[in-house]
Parts: structure tokens; sequence; C-alpha cells
């Protein structure tokens, strides 16, 4: 990814060490481990008791499950930088995407159910390894289990920023709750057509969901600032993944970021869509992006002034993989 753009430097603290000192942390934590009896965390709103072994759109009870937790280098480079992002991916999904390149443990639940305690150590362990941050990936479903093991982990030193990496597609009462813990986020745009929503991840009202959690997701933690290193301490980052035939909507999803949030936002547009999954069956999905439907999608950020960011070649070829701390669990 080639960055263009910096803002200034701003020391900033990790801001779950505040909350967690005045005991906000911890109320949170129980409102939102109070919801597994009705589960509404989501803006699925299922309704089940997973404290009772139920399961909803996410497929997951009281206990997250892990797939993974490793140092890493794939993330946009003010995430991840010259040390790794600590990242911790969860099993189970608010979406079903037809093309999801995490579909082993998104779609198909691999991995195994942890304690707090387990991801409170996930946490430090990462930390100890010289990451720059800890990032949760597909975190909407599993609030409760994430913030208890942050809470495990602050006195034993957890001490670096948090990022919420979702699919966009979240709570606006969850993420209400989430001011004042959560440093970076990271959420994908991932449609502005309904109808394309429900077609490809069974949510037909993505687009009205998404906008309001980024208008949120920027009243928190506003631009992304990045340090002098060009290392993100915390604000809004926005993924935008250029799907073939235009079917993401990438003009109005550009319109509605510089208009309503800022000509500033940091946008990650990736190019590296490859059919994963059950995309093939999809005659519309079953092929790369072409560098000419990559280019437009730059065209358009650039009509509209949004110029701080990263974005990719025609194939995303810069988007590396991982180097595991620990690898599958």
């Amino acid at each position: 990814m080639t960055m263009y753009g910096m803002s200034k430097l701003e020391t900033m603290s990790p801001k779950y060490l505040q909350s967690f000192k005045t005991g906000r942390l911890r109320e949170v934590a129980d409102i939102f481990y109070h919801k597994l009896k009705t589960c509404d965390i989501c803006p699925r709103n299922c309704k089940v008791n997973r404290l009772e072994g139920k399961l909803g759109f996410c497929r997951t009870a009281e206990k997250a499950k892990v797939y993974s937790y490793l140092k890493h280098r794939g993330e946009e480079p003010a995430v991840s930088g010259n040390k790794g992002s600590g990242t911790i991916f969860f099993a189970g999904c608010n979406l079903k995407c037809v093309y999801c390149q995490n579909f082993e443990f998104s779609q198909q639940e691999n991995g195994r159910e942890v304690t707090d305690e387990e991801i409170a150590a996930f946490m430090l362990e990462l930390q100890d390894g010289g990451c720059h941050n800890i990032n949760f990936v597909t975190p909407s479903h599993v609030l409760p289990q994430i913030l208890r093991g942050l809470i495990i982990a602050i006195p034993h030193g957890l001490k670096i920023p948090l990022v919420y990496n979702s699919s966009g597609y979240d709570s606006l009462d969850s993420l209400k709750l989430l001011d004042g813990i959560i440093d970076i986020y990271l959420p994908d745009a991932r449609y502005a057509d309904e109808k394309i929503a429900q077609k490809y991840s069974q949510a037909k009202d993505y687009s009205q969901i998404n906008r309001v959690a980024l208008k949120e997701m920027h009243r928190q933690v506003g631009v992304a600032k990045l340090d002098k290193n060009g290392i993100i301490e915390g604000g809004l980052i926005i993924r935008h993944l250029v799907l073939p035939d235009h079917l993401s909507g990438t003009r109005e999803i550009m319109r509605f970021i510089a208009q309503e949030l800022s000509p500033e936002t940091y946008i990650s547009l990736m190019s590296q869509y490859y059919p994963y999954y059950k995309a093939e069956s999809f005659k519309e999905l079953s092929r790369r992006i072409t560098p000419k439907e990559y280019q437009e999608a730059k065209d358009i950020m650039a009509e509209y002034g949004l110029h701080n960011g990263w974005i990719q070649d025609d194939r995303g070829q810069d988007n590396l993989a991982g180097v595991n701390i620990k690898g599958n669990i």
C-alpha cells in the first residue's frame, strides 16, 4: 500500500486505561455480558440466550471462539508498522459474505472456545512480542468476552491501543457503550445498495446500519492521528473493498464519507478481491477486478477530495501475510 497524507503528531494514551481507572470499563463489560441473555449486541437482534448455549446468527454462545492470534504485518502500514499488529481472529460473524476470504472461521466456525483469561493472555503475549496495538478482527458479536478479558489484562500491564476491526455492520447502541474504550476503529464500508448487501452478505439493511455506525465511530475518535513514524495512535480508518462490476457502490460511499464525515478521513482502498468461498457460484463475482475498475475507484476518491489513506496496486500484491507468534489455537 502507498500512503498519501499524514496528520500531525499528537501524543495519546489508550482510552481504556482511564475507563478502567474510573470503573466505567467494568460497568460496560457487565452491561454487555447481561445482554447475552437476550442478545442484541449486533444489528441482528437475535434475542437468543447465549448464556444457555443458544445460538443466533453468529453461531457463538457464551464463550468467544478464537481461530488464531498473531503478529500481523499485512494490515495498513499505519496499523502494522514495522513491528506488526497484535491480531486476534474471532470465529463467527454477523454477516454471511459469499466471497469471504476468512470463511474457514467466519462461516465454518473453525477455532476453539476460549476463556476471558485466555483472551487476556493473548493480548499480553502480543504486547510482549512488540506489537503496536491489539487488533480485534470480527469483534461485534464477542464484545462481552473482549471487555472482560481487557479488565483482566490491564492490571498485568496492557497499555497499547485497541483496534476495533469490523465489517462495519455494528449496533449503534453497542458502539455508544464503547465510547472511551476503543482507540482505533477499522471498519469496512462494504456496500451502498441494500439489495446487493442482501444478495451477497444476507444484510438487507447494511448500508443504513453502516452509515450510522461510521458516523458514531467518527464522532468518538475523529480523523486518524499518526505519530512521527506513521503509526496510528487513534482515530478512524475506513476500508473499502472494490468489487467487480461496481457492486460495492464506491461512488455513493465516497460521497457519504466526504460529505457526512470528513474529507480528511483515511481510506484504505483495497484491490485484493478474489472469488473465495462461494463466489464462483455468482458469475458477476467469479473474477478479480480489472485495473480499469480499480483506477475508476481511485478517481472517485480524488473527485471527492479524499486524499488521506492507502492505495494498492491492481492486484493487492502488497497485502502481506502475517508473521505468526502463536498460530492456530
